[in-house]
């Protein structure tokens, strides 16, 4: 349980570098008027990595029994 625990952090970690990168790509294309394609294709990664980091939270918090 503890190593699956230690997995989920890791993925975590690497989504949230990979969104913070993917943001300062996207504001240099978007002010030098690049690819639009491209930029569209990035924004649509942002989005999915963002799902990911909240999927992957989600499963780090234990549910709570109610």
């Amino acid at each position: 349980m503890l190593a699956e625990r230690d997995s989920l952090l890791r993925r975590l970690h690497e989504l949230r570098s990979e969104h913070r990168d993917l943001d300062t790509v996207i504001a240099r294309i978007e002010d030098s008027r690049y690819d639009q394609l491209q930029l569209q294709r990035l924004k649509k990664r942002k989005l999915k990595l963002k799902d990911e980091i909240a999927w992957l939270e989600s499963q780090l918090v234990p549910d709570i029994i109610a």
